[in-house]
């Protein structure tokens, strides 16, 4: 009996480790089919006040282009760019930091939640 409670505990402490979530509260969009990512590599939060931030980092959208090109500097291999926009952010916001990363090489996803049915 001690061992299963010992392995079940070792199982929830790896699978909780494998959830990064950003640190910035913003309520993202919803959609029916939201699918859970691979960790992710760069982390960028767009706030309902238009705070930016970069793996939660705060940031502006005028030095946003120089910190993705120094994070990618140090990694090369993986260029993706997970976007944790404010469901209330016009889009504009959202296509002008997706631009920049996009000019930089790196695959942007858009997290959000999945409805309540």
């Amino acid at each position: 009996m001690t061992d299963m409670i010992f392995l079940l505990l070792i199982f929830f402490m790896l699978t909780s480790s494998f959830v990064t979530p950003s640190g910035i509260q913003v309520n993202l969009p919803q959609t029916k089919n939201a699918e859970a990512l691979v960790p992710q590599k760069v982390s960028v939060t767009i706030t309902a006040d238009l705070k930016y931030y970069v793996n939660d980092q705060p940031s502006s959208l005028e030095t946003i282009e120089n910190d993705l090109k120094e994070i990618f500097n140090q990694n090369e291999e993986n260029k993706v760019v997970v976007l944790h926009v404010d469901e209330t952010v016009d889009v504009k916001y959202f296509v002008k930091v997706a631009a920049i990363a996009n000019t930089l090489g790196a695959k942007v996803s858009i997290a959000t939640v999945q409805e309540d049915q």
